[in-house]
């Protein structure tokens, strides 16, 4: 019973952790508080949020296999469905806020602009992601299948933080730093993958 509480605690300050920088985007909207230029603030914001929260997510694993806490991955599929909201709203912010609408120059900027290519190409492969994150959708394609298909998101992460390089351009610290990030959590996944080849090779010796 303690730990059913527990557990329930944990997902509501998960939920409030990923919730919270949206409601600052909320409460600093009504405050007149998003700088000079409020729409780029707030695109540029949801943006940040999505890639950390994807980072976060992507760091679940190991951090669960270090820590020797394997109850931590219960908390990254929520984790990675707030990281697809973000990017839901902030490509939503593009298109009706920025853009109004303005669908040719919209395919326009898909086509011409590589980081916009590269962002909508990311966001393209989320979907299937998102779409099957429940236990009915892993039951029905199968583990292996449903892992295969996840395995989608080590694809997903290094093309956001191209994304976020080509966008900024000049300071380009920031997206550096999320790419090292990334370049080291699956840097550990290759690793723990070759583990696991040589293991399997060994004993089919």
């Amino acid at each position: 019973m303690q730990q059913t509480w527990r557990d329930r605690l944990i997902y509501a300050a998960v939920w409030l952790a990923c919730l919270a920088p949206l409601l600052s985007f909320v409460w600093r909207g009504f405050n007149d508080d998003l700088t000079a230029n409020p729409i780029e603030a707030v695109l540029r914001g949801l943006g940040d949020w999505a890639l950390r929260l994807l980072l976060i997510g992507l760091a679940i694993t190991p951090a669960a296999r270090l820590l020797k806490q394997p109850r931590l991955i219960r908390y990254r599929r929520t984790i990675g469905l707030w990281a697809f909201a973000y990017v839901v709203l902030h490509l939503t912010t593009y298109i009706a806020i920025d853009q109004f609408f303005d669908w040719t120059t919209i395919v326009k900027d898909i086509i011409k602009r590589p980081y916009i290519t590269i962002g909508m190409t990311a966001f393209v492969l989320l979907i299937p992601l998102a779409a099957t994150s429940t236990n009915a959708m892993l039951r029905r394609m199968g583990p292996t299948a449903w892992r295969r298909l996840h395995q989608l998101i080590y694809v997903i992460v290094p093309l956001g933080v191209i994304h976020y390089y080509l966008l900024v351009k000049a300071d380009v610290r920031e997206p550096l730093l999320y790419g090292a990030i990334a370049a080291v959590l699956l840097g550990w996944r290759l690793s723990e993958a070759l583990k696991r080849r040589r293991t399997a090779a060994a004993r089919a010796k």
